[in-house]
């Protein structure tokens, strides 16, 4: 009778031991193999925003100017009429001048339709003397 209560008590918790030892195991094999990928898919950030000189070949007007809307789409606040703007080439979407300056800066796409700017837009010549 005394080596059935023993058998009652010991074998459930070695029975949890056991799976509390398969579980860590698996833990540590998961988060081994996680390690090891991520490594190996880091990409490098190899895209610059613009400079202060291209940021200022961007065409600029006021908020009452804008073709397609009147709202800013970094800080999505309206712009105002007399606001200063600054138009995306290519897609003509409209921001705040500073917020649009600080987004091209970093990033060199439209932050509504991901246009990218064109390199071309920043060589002076004849039919485009910018």
């Amino acid at each position: 009778m005394l080596f059935s209560i023993f058998l009652a008590l010991f074998l459930p918790c070695a029975g949890m031991s056991a799976i509390f030892l398969v579980y860590i195991s698996l833990l540590c094999y998961a988060a081994r193999r996680h390690n090891q990928q991520t490594n190996e898919t880091v990409k490098p950030v190899t895209e610059t925003g613009l400079s202060n000189a291209e940021l200022e070949k961007l065409p600029s007007t006021t908020g009452k100017d804008l073709v397609l809307g009147n709202e800013c789409a970094v800080c999505l606040d309206d712009i105002e009429p007399e606001q200063l703007a600054r138009m995306f080439p290519g897609c003509n979407h409209g921001f705040h001048l500073h917020c649009a300056d600080t987004w091209l800066a970093k990033n060199p796409v439209c932050p509504v339709c991901r246009n990218k700017l064109d390199s071309d837009f920043f060589v002076a010549s004849e039919t485009n003397p910018c």
